[in-house]
């Protein structure tokens, strides 16, 4: 299991590049990746999406990729010859039209920055990405290591909430029988009041009583809670993604545990009922952290 939130860097020098990559994510409900490069190799960003969805099932994904020349050796400076002879053509007008003392070189003229160009080398995209890939696979690296540890403390919680759900589910089970017999020893002592001397009809009486436990019956509701239970456990132990799977389960639970608060007649058992709920929300908030 893991945790949708998570953080990797890894920076390292190859070839004759120096990169740096950081992966870094927060909760979302499906895959969003946001993937920042150098202007001069935006054609990298597939590339690293693709990697990256070999990692990270679901979250929203921000991704930084900085890389540089170590000898600047990426670089071409062209001179615009054009631009240049416009530019030595006005110095000299400039200096026979106030007879100015010639000191036009080639230093002064250099001095102007516009009459250069400077190219980037065009790069083997091969070649690059084989630089590039390292590194970010080692970002991801960690970046999932610290996602699966996070993960693990939230499943520690998870599976701690659900066993004590179970033994609520569990105690829910064992108490309603209790309510009916409870019910039939009032109705039984209710109707004997009414009627005094009289002797209360024992087969009308077992049929209202009858009527009610069919009512009441929760049997049904707490094994599928108990089924619903066992699966989340299952799940929670999976190598595979759960977040999704989870938020539909507690869905299904939290089905079986309203209608049996609709069911409820004991005051005892709807305190089970709502502990139940509480505890749900909180595996609801915690499931949101997960992939």
């Amino acid at each position: 299991m893991k945790s949708m939130t998570g953080y990797g860097r890894h920076e390292a020098v190859v070839g004759n590049k120096k990169i740096l990559a950081e992966v870094r994510s927060v909760n979302h409900r499906y895959s969003d990746y946001t993937i920042k490069l150098p202007r001069h190799y935006y054609f990298l960003e597939e590339r690293v999406r693709k990697l990256a969805s070999e990692y990270i099932a679901r979250g929203k994904v921000d991704i930084f990729i900085t890389i540089e020349t170590c000898d600047g050796d990426d670089k071409d400076i062209l001179l615009d010859k054009s631009g240049a002879e416009s530019y030595i053509r006005a110095l000299y007008e400039l200096r026979d039209s106030f007879g100015l003392k010639d000191d036009i070189s080639v230093m002064s003229v250099a001095r102007n920055a516009d009459i250069f160009k400077v190219e980037r080398r065009l790069e083997d995209q091969e070649e690059l990405w084989s630089c590039v890939e390292p590194v970010l696979k080692e970002a991801l690296e960690l970046f999932c290591q610290m996602r699966t540890r996070e993960g693990e403390r939230i499943r520690t919680d998870l599976e701690g909430r659900v066993s004590y759900m179970r033994t609520l589910a569990a105690e829910i089970d064992r108490r309603s029988p209790e309510t009916v017999e409870e019910y039939q020893k009032k109705l039984y002592a209710k109707i004997k009041d009414l009627l005094g001397s009289e002797t209360p009809d024992e087969q009308r009486i077992l049929t209202e009583v009858a009527i009610f436990a069919d009512k009441v019956a929760v049997n049904e509701e707490t094994v599928r809670l108990d089924s619903h239970f066992k699966e989340f456990c299952e799940i929670t132990s999976s190598e595979l993604p759960a977040g999704r799977r989870l938020d539909f389960l507690v869905q299904e639970i939290n089905r079986e545990i309203n209608t049996i608060g609709s069911k409820a007649s004991d005051i005892e058992i709807s305190k089970l009922v709502l502990e139940l709920k509480g505890e749900l929300e909180k595996l609801r908030e915690q499931i949101q952290n997960i992939e």
